[in-house]
């Protein structure tokens, strides 16, 4: 079997919706199977974002941002995903296909994914996740909220570690060829939280995201069956 992790990074719940959603894409294709996995929160309550939040006060954008409300969310997300397992470098190894998921922060990745990634380091110079395909996906707070340069930048450690980027052409993906207030784009999968994180994964971003997933299953599949870089 050929074997896709899908591994990523949730405080709200937006992108372990997305991370389900690309599973079932993985489903999909026949001789493959998935394994979920999250990247932890940190230890350290005192450099959790949320926890840094909770100190503003709650008027202005506080306010619009209905930070008291995410705080709640954001305790009860985390319980929600207890069961699934906590990500390892000997999932990295024994995958064939790599899907990142995790929000947006300042236009980039979060901490707590780029901490594991500087664990991952190891690979480049023992060569153990090159020629593997991957693909990312993300939230954002809006449209204009970095989704897309989260993406792209987010590329770049991965091209270090060896890995074949697989994103979302436009003929295949029609959904984000609109004026509608929507994420993804040939980046990745992208989804829209809105500013106070009420917003959750529409129909078109999980369409795609489910696509993302079959599609990186189907290129997994035909390097291990031809063994191009083994």
């Amino acid at each position: 079997m050929t074997k896709i992790l899908v591994i990523y990074y949730s405080a709200f719940g937006h992108v372990a919706n997305l991370a389900q959603a690309i599973a079932k894409g993985v489903e999909k294709v026949e001789g493959v199977e998935y394994k979920l996995v999250r990247i932890p929160e940190f230890a350290d309550p005192s450099i959790r974002v949320v926890n840094q939040r909770s100190n503003q006060k709650q008027d202005g954008l506080a306010q619009h941002f209905k930070l008291t409300k995410r705080i709640d969310d954001y305790e009860k997300v985390q319980k929600e995903q207890e069961h699934i397992p906590v990500a390892t470098m000997d999932d990295l190894k024994e995958a064939d296909g790599v899907i990142f998921g995790f929000p947006t922060y300042l236009g980039s990745m979060p901490g707590q994914v780029k901490t594991f990634l500087d664990q991952a380091g190891q690979f480049c110079t023992t060569g153990e996740l090159e020629g593997k395909p991957t693909a990312l996906f993300t939230s954002a707070g809006s449209i204009h909220g970095g989704h897309e340069a989260t993406l792209l930048n987010s590329l770049v450690p991965l091209l270090h570690l060896g890995f074949i980027f697989v994103g979302l052409p436009y003929t295949q993906n029609p959904e984000y060829l609109t004026d509608k207030a929507i994420g993804c784009s040939p980046y990745g999968v992208s989804t829209l939280a809105g500013p106070d994180g009420s917003r959750t994964p529409v129909k078109e971003e999980l369409i795609m995201s489910s696509r993302l997933g079959e599609r990186v299953a189907q290129v997994a599949k035909a390097f291990t069956l031809a063994k191009p870089f083994g």
